[in-house]
C-alpha cells in the first residue's frame, strides 16, 4: 500500500511504541489519527511534530473499552480526516498480576485493554475497509503471548488472545483486509530497572541490546507498506530472544 494520503488510526499513539508508529507512518505520507485515553499532552505533542514535518494529524480521546466512544471516535476521524485505511492497535496495559493477589478488576482491566478494545475497534473500522476493497490492520501483541512470564499470567493470556484474534480475523476479513501483528520483545526498560538485572537480561538476547519503539514501528510499516502477500502473520521483533530460550 502506498501510504501517501491514506488515513491511519494508531491507538495509544501518545507514548512509547504507539508514538513511534504514528511518526513512522506520518513520515511515509499517511494522515494520522492520534488516539489517546489519558496522555493528552503527549498526543498533542505527536500531532505537533507531524504537522511541523508537513504532515496531517489530529488527536482524539476515547476509552476503547466502551463501544459508544469508539463510534464517536470513528465519526470524528471520518469527518476530519476521512475513512480509515490502516488501523494499528497499539494501546495496551501491562502490570503484574500474581495469582494470590490479583483481583477481578485486574482481569477486567487487562482483558479490556488488550483484547476487548482491539476487537471492538476492528469491528467498527473493518467493515468499511471491506466495503472499499482494501485495508490493513496491525495488532501489537508480545513474545510473552506464547511464552510464560511468572506473575503476569493475565497479561500473557490477554496477549495470547490478541495473537489468535489476529489470525482468526485474517481469515474472516480476507481477501480485502490484511490482518497481521507485531510481537515485541524487550523494548524500553522501565526507568527504575536495576542495572544488574538489565545487564543479565541483555546477555540472553542474541543481538545484545534492548529494542526501541522505532524497531517496532519499522516492522509495522513493513507489514502495511510492503507486506502485499502477508496476512495472519505475527512478526517477532525481539533481537532473537525467543529462539535463544
Amino acid at each position: 500500500m502506498n501510504l501517501h494520503g491514506k488515513v491511519a488510526l494508531v491507538t495509544g499513539a501518545g507514548r512509547r511504541v504507539g508514538r513511534a508508529v504514528a511518526l513512522e507512518l506520518a513520515a511515509r505520507g499517511a494522515k494520522i489519527a492520534v488516539h489517546y485515553r489519558n496522555s493528552k499532552a503527549e498526543a498533542e505533542e505527536v500531532v505537533a511534530l507531524i504537522k511541523a514535518g508537513g504532515g496531517v494529524a489530529s488527536a482524539y480521546c476515547a476509552d476503547l473499552t466502551h463501544v459508544l466512544e469508539i463510534q464517536w471516535l470513528a465519526r470524528w476521524i471520518e469527518e476530519e480526516l476521512g475513512y480509515v485505511d490502516v488501523l494499528v492497535n497499539s494501546a495496551s496495559e501491562f502490570f503484574e498480576t500474581a495469582l494470590v493477589t490479583s483481583s477481578d478488576g485486574d482481569w477486567d482491566r487487562l482483558m479490556g485493554a488488550n483484547v476487548k478494545a482491539p476487537f471492538q475497534t476492528i469491528r467498527r473500522f473493518a467493515p468499511m475497509m471491506v466495503q472499499r476493497g482494501a485495508g490493513h490492520i496491525v495488532n501489537i501483541t508480545d513474545v510473552y503471548a506464547r511464552r510464560a512470564l511468572p506473575g503476569y499470567s493475565i497479561y500473557c493470556a490477554s496477549k495470547a488472545a490478541l495473537w489468535m484474534l489476529t489470525q482468526s480475523l485474517a481469515l474472516e476479513l480476507a481477501p480485502h483486509v490484511q490482518v497481521n501483528a507485531v510481537a515485541p520483545g524487550t523494548v524500553m526498560f522501565p526507568e527504575d530497572f536495576a542495572d544488574a538485572e538489565r545487564a543479565s537480561l541483555l546477555k540472553r538476547i542474541p543481538l545484545r541490546r534492548e529494542g526501541t519503539p522505532e524497531d517496532i514501528a519499522r516492522a509495522v510499516r513493513f507489514l502495511v507498506e510492503e507486506g502485499g502477500y502477508v496476512t495472519g502473520s505475527v512478526l517477532t521483533v525481539d533481537g532473537g530472544k525467543e529462539i535463544a530460550g
